[in-house]
């Protein structure tokens, strides 16, 4: 059976202006509420940049909407998802696609999702509440924590606390697969929480040098 296609979103920066004028907010008002650079809303709010899952998540929670105001993705029924049916969906303009593995019901504290990342993909790099666990399903990715590289192959696994800053990329010439779990809140309403702060980002841009390498098969840092 053929695997469904990801959903894709409307223009996410039209949305990002219409709702924040709506509540009479400038852009530092914005700013000021969601942690996020005033520069990096005006790329958004232009379609100059493209979010991450996460820090879509808390311009929303700043927007006091849900973040399904941005994705229309199918909710799973039950706690049961399968590789033929499961939720898939990209956010506008980014070349990652996330399938959703969690359910939502009253007291739940956890997300979860596959991502299919493709070469040369680079992340904006962010800090938020709570705790978050990557573990490489297929491929290589490379997780930056606080300027450290740890370099993460297939059946690695990074345990870390969302407050340090972090980001991360795929630049091998091959598409990763990657679970994501993590305890910030994506799909539960708007709630107010510690910022996400992101800092200036772009899929074809290298990250910076001058970062200490750790290659998690060997030990050793490069």
């Amino acid at each position: 059976m053929a695997m469904p296609q990801p959903k894709q979103l409307t223009s996410l920066g039209p949305l990002i202006r219409r709702r924040r004028q709506q509540l009479a907010l400038t852009l530092q008002g914005f700013s000021d509420r969601s942690g996020v650079s005033v520069g990096y809303l005006s790329q958004l709010e232009r379609d100059n940049a493209t979010p991450t899952l996460g820090t879509l998540a808390q311009i929303a929670q700043a927007l006091d909407v849900g973040i399904d105001y941005f994705i229309a993705t199918p909710r799973p029924v039950d706690a049961l998802t399968t590789a033929s049916d499961r939720p898939r969906f990209s956010i506008d303009g980014s070349s990652v696609v996330y399938e959703r593995l969690g359910a939502e019901f009253p007291g739940s504290e956890i997300s979860s999702f596959i991502l299919h990342v493709p070469p040369g993909y680079v992340s904006e790099t962010v800090s938020h509440e709570g705790e978050e666990i990557v573990f490489v399903l297929e491929g290589s990715v490379t997780q930056v924590l606080e300027g450290q590289e740890f370099r993460l192959q297939a059946g690695d696994s990074l345990h870390h606390s969302g407050n340090r800053p972090h980001s991360w990329y795929n630049d091998s010439d091959t598409p990763a697969k990657v679970l994501w779990t993590g305890t910030l809140a994506l799909f539960r309403g708007p709630t107010r929480s510690s910022p996400v702060v992101p800092s200036v980002a772009s899929s074809d841009s290298k990250v910076a040098d001058g970062i200490r390498v750790i290659d998690l098969e060997s030990g050793h840092s490069e």
